[in-house]
């Protein structure tokens, strides 16, 4: 419990001193929008850094070299609420992040998600759904990059089973032919979900796979996408299990 405690007093302490930092990073981006992005998403990162320092998680990161120098589709499974924690103390660039719906209710945390161009998916609302999907497409023809979980929610079925991914996110890449980066987290839901509320120090295996361009794939590979990179993403969580 204690590290639990300490977590959820600094993530406190946080979001309440970071409010004079929003009227100082607004006053930046009055003045310089890109100064203003890359310094609140350096703040961002550095406070999941201390997050992770803090729960004891030991990373194994494979294969960023694979991650071009242009706006990406992030597609990575889902089983701790830390997934978010751990691959967004890692990006090098801006980064939109398609959280669920309820998300955007949360003070002070909501207005920083907006300031990095996160997203709110309504799950249940097709139609707001498709604009979701739509304002990703025109983050990714503006420079900036996107990360979705496409299960749809957490997976709580032992590793390395995945759930279907949603077809929806993938159109984010083939309307603009941006790369998709797959993103495979090993054992990330023993840091927290396995012994809720106990946060335990966990060795966790992270592996960004090679770009895969829709333009490149067959035209049945780009039909059924999603299936084709989910199976990407499970045969590297089956290789790297002994890893953890």
């Amino acid at each position: 419990m204690f590290r639990f405690i300490c977590i959820a007093i600094f993530l406190i302490l946080y979001l309440i001193l970071s409010i004079p930092i929003f009227l100082v990073e607004w006053i930046i981006g009055k003045f310089d929008r890109t100064l203003r992005d890359y310094s609140s998403l350096r703040f961002v990162q550095w406070a999941f850094c201390i997050i992770i320092k803090i729960a004891g998680i030991d990373m194994t990161i494979i294969g960023e070299e694979n991650i071009p120098d242009e706006p990406i589709l992030f597609i990575g499974n889902h089983r701790s609420f830390f997934d978010i924690v751990i691959t967004y103390s890692r990006c090098r660039r801006l980064t939109g992040y398609v959280a669920k719906k309820e998300m955007e209710h949360i003070p002070l945390l909501s207005v920083w998600m907006r300031y990095l161009y996160c997203l709110f998916l309504d799950r249940r609302n097709p139609k707001e759904g498709l604009k979701t999907i739509l304002q990703a497409i025109d983050y990714i023809k503006k420079g900036i990059s996107i990360c979705i979980f496409p299960e749809g929610t957490r997976s709580k079925d032992a590793e390395p089973i995945l759930l279907p991914f949603k077809d929806g996110a993938f159109k984010i890449s083939t309307k603009t032919n941006c790369p998709i980066i797959p993103i495979s987290l090993n054992n990330t839901c023993s840091i927290f979900e396995k012994q809720f509320p106990r946060i335990k120090k966990t060795h966790v295996v992270v592996e960004y796979g090679k770009p895969i361009y829709p333009s490149e794939l067959s035209p049945e590979e780009k039909k059924h996408i999603g299936s084709y990179v989910h199976n990407i993403i499970l045969e590297t969580l089956q290789k790297n299990m002994h890893l953890v």
